[in-house]
């Protein structure tokens, strides 16, 4: 999002791939690295691979694109994900997932 190297292996990843970047707590230091989780949503799901952290400490400079810290329930989704779930891109943004 940031256009930053991600957290697991320093890669830049497609915004056309399945992937997501988790909150502090659900990346669980690294641990959660390069394994796939499945969202659901609008009556479909998609297999996404865990690429990033979606950083709940730090934020608001030029390393985090100067955002705040995400929330401790974020699961930062590639547009990919959200085409896969049939969403319209007029309303990505918040959802819930499971």
């Amino acid at each position: 999002d940031g256009g930053r190297l991600s957290e697991c292996g320093n890669h830049y990843h497609s915004d056309d791939d399945p992937i997501v970047a988790l909150s502090t707590g659900w990346f669980n230091y690294k641990k959660r690295c390069l394994k796939y989780i499945n969202i659901h949503g609008n009556g479909k799901s998609v297999k996404a691979k865990v690429v990033d952290e979606c950083d709940s400490r730090m934020g608001c400079d030029s390393v985090y694109d100067y955002q705040p810290p995400c929330p401790n329930n974020i699961v930062d989704a590639s547009k990919a994900v959200w085409k896969a779930l049939g969403f319209l891109e007029k309303i990505w943004g918040e959802m819930d997932i499971y």
